[in-house]
């Protein structure tokens, strides 16, 4: 069953918790699909007044903050070996290079690596633990941890319900065309965060022989 339609036969309170839920574990550093869920309920909440994008967009900014800042300590008391350990279990995800590549990140941006690591799948499920395995001072990681997760997670929340509410309206005036223009105006709205995002997370160097 497709995410959106699975949400829908769930009551509003449960989706709330969802998208807190798996956002907070994915920030926390297991590798979920938090984005896809936040965009599904967005989306959702335009179509069904039960869900309120308010209340949604807080559950998620809660969760991104909450998971990272776990992410955070249990990096900081883990250390490297935690990395290692993460490696064996998800090789995929946590491989030598995606941490070099995500260990890069953080030596050029500091903490601009936790907040821009928001809008970089590979960072979002970093950010937490390698800041506190690399001993980031506690408030600067705070900082770009609360902005970042505010700026992420409200505003995708914001972008998609808005979208969503433009879209509907438009296709009852324009069929194709509303969804077409209400597609670029989402598009357009989050391509600025995202290629800034995208310098915080330079190519890993390919390995060789």
């Amino acid at each position: 069953m497709h995410v959106q339609e699975w949400l829908e036969t769930v009551p509003a309170v449960a989706v709330y918790a969802l998208v807190g839920v798996v956002i907070g574990l994915e920030s926390l550093g297991i590798p979920l699909p938090g984005e896809i869920i936040l965009v599904s309920s967005a989306l959702l909440a335009s179509q069904h007044g039960d869900i309120d994008p308010v209340v949604l967009g807080a559950c998620a900014t809660a969760g991104a903050i909450i998971g990272d800042s776990i992410g955070y300590a249990i990096g900081r008391k883990g250390g490297r070996p935690m990395l290692a350990w993460l490696g064996a279990k998800f090789p995929r995800h946590f491989s030598e290079a995606h941490i070099a590549t995500a260990e890069r990140s953080f030596q050029k941006w500091g903490m601009w690596a936790v907040f821009f690591g928001r809008f970089v799948a590979l960072l979002r499920i970093f950010a937490g633990p390698l800041a506190g395995v690399l001993r980031m001072p506690y408030w600067k990681f705070l900082i770009a941890n609360v902005l970042g997760g505010i700026v992420w997670a409200g505003g995708t929340t914001a972008v998609i319900y808005y979208v969503g509410i433009v879209a509907e309206s438009w296709l009852k005036r324009f069929s194709w065309l509303g969804l077409v223009a209400a597609v670029l105006i989402g598009v357009t709205s989050m391509l600025v965060l995202r290629r800034k995002a995208k310098k915080a997370a330079p190519e890993p160097v390919a390995a060789t022989d």
